[in-house]
């Protein structure tokens, strides 16, 4: 692949990522803000409504690893651009749901979408830039994520404030039309290596975290007889999968970057803060709509 791609391809090329990584984060955190009213008009508990979030985060969580790992085999676009295609769909379900279980569906649905967008987002970004000015694409991409997620509880009550919940989801629909098409004409090409996909480790990667989730938030309800099972399934899994990539020359879990400390302290610091923000953003809501009765 040549070192980036000629102006102005490149700047349509990242209008088409940002585009797209913007979507992606939003849906992360724009829905918590119509939970209490989601769950008010479904007569569904605050409990059973964190699912809407749920479900989407499962879905990037068990396919990120995999989706990435299928991009370097057999190109980056032709993952990416399916899963913008497959978020835009999953969006127009999401705003046509009108119980809270086809919500949940359409949220995994959307997930799986918003998981190929971000597997690809980095190596994109990377395969858009020249080497030299690769900084550079890199900040501009940060700072877009950035203020995707500090501007969703503010783009949520902007929706809100003026249309029902749905149209938190009708909105991607232009914008992802428009990043689907720049990105279609825009993206750089690649062929990838044409490897053999490796079937086994995606799917104990996939088990593996999704059992940990749907585990850890089963417990919460207090449901151990399904939540030790599930957490036992990902131990299992999990313990399979980093048995089977330990010792593969491309393996699907690069377990050596653990060895380096800055790598393994970014992971924890990430996981932590993601964590505490994701805890806050959820609950906060429903402290301030149904305790303090605010809009």
């Amino acid at each position: 692949m040549m070192d980036g791609l000629p102006v102005p391809r490149r700047y349509w090329s990242s209008l088409a990522i940002w585009m797209a990584i913007s979507m992606a984060v939003l849906d992360s955190v724009i829905v918590n803000v119509a939970l209490p009213t989601i769950a008010a008009e479904m007569n569904a508990s605050a409990a059973t409504s964190i699912w809407v979030i749920n479900a989407y985060q499962l879905a990037i969580t068990a396919l990120l690893l995999p989706l990435a790992a299928l991009g370097d085999r057999i190109g980056y676009h032709r993952v990416y651009l399916p899963g913008l295609a497959v978020f835009i769909v999953g969006s127009v379900a999401c705003a046509a749901s009108r119980s809270l279980g086809a919500l949940i569906v359409a949220r995994m649905f959307q997930g799986i979408g918003a998981a190929a967008v971000m597997s690809m987002n980095a190596a994109l970004v990377r395969a858009t830039w020249p080497q030299s000015k690769l900084g550079k694409g890199i900040g501009y991409n940060a700072l877009v994520l950035s203020v995707s997620a500090a501007a969703g509880p503010s783009v949520a009550a902007l929706i809100l404030s003026v249309a029902a919940w749905p149209w938190l989801f009708f909105v991607n629909v232009p914008f992802g039309l428009a990043a689907l098409l720049v990105g279609a004409r825009a993206l750089p090409r690649s062929s990838g290596h044409g490897g053999k996909p490796n079937y086994v480790s995606a799917a104990l990667s996939a088990v593996a975290l999704s059992s940990l989730i749907f585990g850890v938030e089963t417990l919460a309800r207090e449901e151990a007889a399904t939540g030790l099972p599930l957490l036992l399934v990902a131990l299992i899994t999990g313990t399979l999968l980093v048995r089977r990539e330990w010792t593969r020359p491309a393996p699907l879990l690069p377990l050596d970057l653990l060895r380096l400390p800055i790598f393994s302290l970014s992971i924890a610091t990430s996981i932590t803060s993601f964590a505490a923000q994701m805890l806050a953003m959820v609950t906060l809501p429903f402290m301030l709509q149904a305790t303090m009765d605010r809009s």
